[in-house]
């Protein structure tokens, strides 16, 4: 039993998975902020040709 537990304190083949899960998160997090600010300023530049557009 002791063998047991040493080897599972020692097993770090979870923790790997883990990193690249929060990896992937912070890559999407910062895809997402990037969307968002393009987005943004789409629809400014949009909205401005729109209006001359209109003139």
């Amino acid at each position: 039993m002791k063998n047991l537990f040493a080897r599972f304190v020692s097993d770090e083949s979870g923790a790997t998975a883990i990193e690249y899960g929060l990896i992937a998160a912070g890559i999407a997090v910062a895809i997402i902020a990037a969307v968002n600010t393009v987005g943004t300023s789409l629809i400014t530049k949009f909205t401005q040709v729109s209006t001359e557009l209109n003139k």
